[in-house]
């Protein structure tokens, strides 16, 4: 039986060196994650956090880095209760050429049966990745709420 996981694709007209700088560098980040820094050095084996209005949300490990093309890491919840005893899950980025667009697919899977972090990314991943698209392709965030994805204690 295979766990469960979350997909998400979506074309973005940039160069996937853009978008590889805009996943990896929290002056892009911040514009498009709700405040998120993004924090590592991008080797493989390094350490990986995102700090979200000075509060770290989730760390892990970076598992593949093959600029601009791939981007890998584990992700560990550390904020709220129900989701932190909740095992480590996994997330890869895959950046492919396609004409003039940039084909992003990720890929968050390793959940366990009932998992609550499964229910919180799959109403993540699809605001923060409108949100980078938004930005690369415009220049300009319309970001969602984070009232509407249910995330609460961050003032």
């Amino acid at each position: 039986m295979t766990k469960p996981e979350f997909v998400y694709v979506t074309y973005i007209e940039t160069t996937p060196e853009k978008l590889w700088d805009a996943l990896t560098d929290s002056a892009f980040t911040r514009q498009y994650w709700f405040d998120t820094e993004v924090r590592s050095d991008w080797k493989v084996g390094s350490p990986f956090a995102l700090v979200m209005g000075g509060k770290t949300t989730d760390t892990g490990k970076i598992l593949e880095a093959d600029r601009p093309r791939r981007l890998s890491y584990t992700f560990k919840h550390e904020l709220f209760d129900g989701m932190r005893d909740e095992p480590a899950t996994k997330v890869v980025f895959i950046l492919q050429p396609f004409g003039g667009l940039v084909k992003l697919t990720v890929t968050h899977e390793g959940f366990s049966a009932g998992s609550k972090l499964l229910g919180a990314i799959s109403k993540g991943w699809p605001a923060i990745l409108s949100g980078l698209k938004s930005l690369l392709e415009t220049g300009k965030v319309s970001p969602v709420p984070p009232e509407a994805l249910g995330i609460e204690g961050f003032e």
